[in-house]
């Protein structure tokens, strides 16, 4: 089992190796570890209620779950009350894990929660869903579902 200094230090290489401007990355399973090793651990799932609603979202421990949308439905318009959302559910000095569909969103909340005072903010790579295969088609090739990690359908 790897230790929660490990985690970290691994976010933490990957935010010094490609420079990102938040805390670090994580892949599904080091999230899914992290949160289960450090309970002030926060996974903020930043995708639509649409999608939650129709896709599922990651099933893990009470109180380390939060929705707070980056984007709204329909029509993909920018969630202008995202920050006092998040400072709503998660204190500026919490790890706070971003998820998105494809961890495409995830990077933008992660950076705009950094420059707003949350030091431990990081990326959750892959996202919920992962990349499309060939045929268009996701949950097939990466992502937090692919990789056998707990959720709840749709």
């Amino acid at each position: 089992m790897t230790t929660l200094e490990q985690l970290y230090a691994q976010a933490d290489r990957r935010h010094i190796e490609n420079q990102l401007p938040y805390a670090g990355a994580m892949a599904p399973a080091e999230a899914f570890e992290l949160l289960q090793l450090d309970p002030r651990a926060r996974l903020v799932d930043v995708r639509t209620r649409a999608e939650l609603d129709w896709v599922g979202r990651p099933l893990i421990g009470d109180g380390q779950y939060a929705h707070v949308e980056w984007t709204r439905y329909p029509g993909g318009v920018p969630n202008a009350e995202f920050l006092a959302q998040l400072r709503a559910c998660v204190e500026p000095d919490t790890p706070v894990l971003f998820l998105c569909r494809s961890a495409m969103r995830s990077k933008l909340a992660a950076i705009e929660a950094t420059k707003a005072g949350f030091t431990q903010a990081y990326d959750l790579l892959e996202g919920f869903e992962g990349d499309k295969d060939s045929q268009g088609h996701r949950k097939t090739v990466s992502g937090w579902c692919f990789r056998g990690l707990p959720w709840i359908g749709a």
